[in-house]
C-alpha cells in the first residue's frame, strides 16, 4: 500500500467531520473516494495533505508515517480552484512548476508537452480571467500533475468539464496510472468513476461504510437479477413463472417483451430459462449489475438498520 489512514477522528466543535475512518490505497491505483457532500471526503483530502491535522488517528505513506516533505510526492487539484486571474496562463503555470521543485528549463519543457497533449498552445499569453471555467480547470490539471507525484489528489476532477474534455482527462488519469501514479479520486458522482476506479471507499456521515474493489463490490451486491427479452405471449410467459421467480419490471413495444426478473436464492439462469423456453423465444439475457449508487444506498441502509438494531 502507498497510502493508509489508520482510525483518524476529525471534530470541529460539536461536529464529528471524520469518525474512526481508516482506508488502505493500494500502489498505481486509482482509488475513488465517493460519498455525498459534507460526508467527510474533503477533510480526510485535507489531513492527508497536511492542511489540518487530525485529532487522533495516523497516516502511513510509503510504510512510514507522514512526514512534511512527503507533501512534495504529493499532487493536489483541490475542488476550490486557486489560479490568479490576472496572471498569464504561462507565467502562472511555470510559477506553480518552481513551487514544486522543477527547474524552469524542466518546467517550460513538460508544460509544451501538455499543452499540446490538451490542445493549449495558444492560452500561453492568455490571462486566466479570460478562460472559461472548462479551460481553467485544464491549466489547473496540467500544474496539478507537472512534477510527477507518486500520489495525485484529485477532488471533483470533472467538474465544469463537457463530455469530451471529462473524457480527455479520464484517459489521462488512466495514462497516469499505467505510468506508475496512485490517484486518489474524491467525487459525489458515483457513477462517473465505475469506468476508472480500480478500488473504492464510500464515506456516509463522517462515517467509512464500505471499502473494496470496484469488481468484487458488484458482484457482492448483486441481487440474483436479469433482464430478459423475449417474443411470445405476456401471459402464458407470467403462468410460466413460479413462486421461485419475481417480476419487478415489464416493458413491450412492436411484440418485444423486456422483463427483469428476480430470481429466488437458490435458482440460477438456467433453472429460469427452463421454466420459459416452452412458451417463449429468448432474444437475450442479461444478468442485471448493481451501479456504485445502488450499493452505496444499499450499504447506507444496512448501516442505519444495524445503528437502529444496536440502540
Amino acid at each position: 500500500m502507498l497510502l493508509q489512514t489508520e482510525h483518524v477522528f476529525k471534530q470541529y466543535g460539536d461536529y464529528t467531520a471524520l469518525s474512526d475512518v481508516s482506508v488502505s490505497v493500494p500502489r498505481q491505483s486509482i482509488f475513488g473516494l465517493l460519498g455525498p457532500n459534507g460526508a467527510g471526503k474533503t477533510t480526510l483530502i485535507r489531513i492527508i495533505n497536511q492542511i489540518t491535522a487530525p485529532d487522533s488517528g495516523s497516516i502511513i505513506f510509503d510504510g512510514k508515517p507522514m512526514q512534511r516533505s512527503d507533501v512534495y510526492r504529493i499532487g493536489y487539484l483541490p475542488e476550490e480552484r486557486g489560479l490568479y486571474r490576472k496572471m498569464k496562463v504561462g507565467e502562472q503555470a511555470l510559477y506553480l512548476a518552481r513551487l514544486k521543485g522543477l527547474s524552469a528549463q524542466d518546467a517550460k519543457k513538460r508544460l509544451t508537452i501538455w499543452f499540446e497533449r490538451f490542445e493549449m498552445q495558444t492560452w500561453w499569453n492568455k490571462k486566466v480571467e479570460d478562460l472559461s471555467k472548462g479551460m481553467a480547470q485544464k491549466v489547473q490539471f496540467v500544474t496539478t500533475v507537472l512534477h510527477e507525484p507518486e500520489l495525485l489528489i484529485l477532488d471533483e476532477p470533472f467538474s465544469g468539464f463537457d463530455p469530451i474534455n471529462a473524457g480527455m482527462v479520464k484517459s489521462e488519469i488512466l495514462r497516469l496510472r499505467d505510468a506508475g501514479a496512485t490517484i486518489i479520486l474524491s467525487t459525489h458522482n458515483m457513477s462517473s468513476v465505475e469506468e476508472i476506479c480500480d478500488r473504492i471507499a464510500l464515506i456516509h456521515k463522517s462515517q467509512k461504510v464500505l471499502e473494496g474493489g470496484v469488481k468484487e463490490l458488484r458482484n457482492r451486491y448483486k441481487s440474483n437479477t436479469f433482464i430478459l427479452t423475449f417474443k411470445g405471449d405476456m401471459i402464458s410467459f407470467a403462468n410460466a413463472l413460479w413462486s421461485h421467480y419475481e417480476l419487478t419490471d415489464k416493458h413491450s413495444e412492436d411484440g418485444i417483451h423486456t422483463v427483469t426478473i428476480k430470481l429466488g436464492e437458490s435458482k440460477r439462469l438456467n433453472d429460469l430459462l427452463g421454466a420459459i423456453l416452452p412458451v417463449c423465444e429468448v432474444i437475450s439475457a442479461i444478468e442485471k449489475i448493481p451501479g456504485m449508487n445502488d450499493i452505496f444506498l444499499e450499504a447506507v441502509q444496512a448501516e442505519h438498520h444495524q445503528y437502529v438494531d444496536n440502540e
